[in-house]
């Protein structure tokens, strides 16, 4: 009874932290009469000029004779399920503006910064351990923030069967204070990842120091040669529903996104038109593209073997044909070495149907791969490709490097868009 009386001054950040002492406090620390209490305070309407009517002293007398009746702890999740709700409206509220250029939230910036989000890996062992990491570095770039974790206390990957990753939020927001790291926080489930994968197939490039795999969605592991074990883990997130995914989930299940109304295609007969993309190739804060082409658009004979073919850049046109900016690469780096891998970095892919809807979004690791010598009749040149595909769709990019000048150019760029995709879109066969 002293425990529980000390306990009714705490606050609900302190009562929480209190539970995690040990297993005596956490029962104690769900007192339903000590969180209703809170519950009201926080919750209940506050008047100062009016009384309150006869049905809402009803309703909050009646509330408190069934407090010994529910389960224990049952107050203390309504308080969290309320303020949950709380933070969600906030957040709803400065992600509603929608820059009609990009179809993306105006302050997603703002919004990351004022839900204190920051992101976690959770290491899964084959034993049943978990290992959990808090980001290094965070880049927040125009579509897409890139995150890093790296350090000296790896687990040894033989032992590792899984990787989570995973937004933490606090669980009591105030915008008028710096967000906590000792306090409550929330983890919702992003994506899950197996490192059983970690294969031939998924590596995407190397140096002299490191091999770098890529697992979809996004996510980039790199691997000393020397001992094949973990070097850095970086995940690549866009900014479509990033806010929603890495806050309104749970720890064990993901956000899931909001059901999808078809449009109205009046002419279907003539295929896809007015269609935007928005598509941008960076590493380590450098942007070797950053292009936006308007005005898309394909015919309904271009369907081939389950895909649309959307032709951004021409190979015959030379006028469309666009160069990298600076040495291309992906930068890496650790608490001991650091460097950068020249096949490689992130493409952010942002594309808008006619309404300006964001239609397919993603932001990934690629790699450059030789294609052999270039025939085509106004450049002599190695050509690349560039080859990124997830359930929604295909990205073919082609370059030819130009010795001269030393540079890359963008010779051919095409999108392939599953026709089941689209048909789920406008709700049409």
């Amino acid at each position: 009874e002293i425990l529980l009386k000390i306990f009714s001054y705490l606050d609900a950040v302190t009562l929480l932290c209190t539970g995690c002492v040990n297993r005596r406090f956490y029962h104690l620390a769900n007192d339903n009469f000590i969180w209703f209490r809170i519950y009201t305070t926080a919750f209940s309407p506050k008047r100062c000029n009016w009384k309150v009517n006869s049905a809402e002293k009803t309703a909050v007398s009646m509330k408190s004779l069934s407090v010994e009746d529910k389960e224990a702890g049952y107050w203390k999740k309504e308080f969290i399920t309320k303020q949950r709700a709380s933070v969600k409206a906030v957040l709803a509220q400065v992600l509603q503006p929608v820059n009609p250029d990009t179809g993306l939230p105006v302050k997603t910036k703002e919004a990351l910064r004022i839900s204190g989000l920051c992101w976690v890996i959770i290491l899964k062992a084959k034993n049943g351990q978990e290992y959990v990491m808090e980001h290094t570095d965070v880049s927040v770039h125009d579509s897409s923030v890139t995150i890093l974790w790296y350090g000296k206390n790896w687990p040894q990957l033989a032992m590792l069967a899984a990787l989570d990753l995973c937004g933490v939020t606090p669980v009591f927001m105030d915008r008028s204070k710096a967000p906590s790291k000792n306090g409550p926080r929330w983890h919702s489930l992003i994506a899950k990842y197996n490192l059983s994968n970690l294969t031939e197939s998924t590596m995407i490039g190397w140096d002299s120091l490191i091999r770098i795999f890529c697992l979809h969605p996004g996510l980039l592991v790199g691997l000393w040669k020397r001992e094949e074990e973990l070097a850095f883990v970086m995940a690549n997130l866009h900014f479509h529903h990033l806010v929603e995914k890495s806050t309104l989930g749970s720890a064990t299940v993901p956000y899931e996104l909001p059901p999808h109304t078809p449009l109205l295609d009046d002419h279907p007969e003539y295929g896809l038109h007015g269609y935007q993309l928005h598509v941008d190739m960076h590493s380590g804060g450098i942007f070797y593209l950053c292009g936006t082409f308007r005005n898309l658009f394909t015919k309904k004979g271009s369907i081939e073997n389950g895909y649309v073919k959307l032709v951004v850049i021409r190979f015959k046109n030379n006028t469309e044909h666009l160069p990298l900016i600076g040495k291309f690469g992906l930068s890496w780096r650790t608490d001991v070495f650091d460097g950068c891998i020249k096949s490689c970095s992130i493409m952010d892919v942002t594309l808008l149907d006619e309404y300006g809807k964001p239609f397919w979004c993603f932001s990934s690791p690629v790699c450059m791969r030789s294609s052999g010598p270039s025939d085509g009749p106004n450049f002599l040149g190695q050509t690349y490709c560039v080859d990124y595909v997830d359930s929604e769709g295909k990205v073919h990019v082609e370059l030819v490097w130009i010795k001269e000048t030393e540079e890359y150019f963008i010779v051919s760029l095409v999108l392939y868009l599953r026709t089941a995709k689209i048909n789920q879109w406008f709700g049409t066969a």
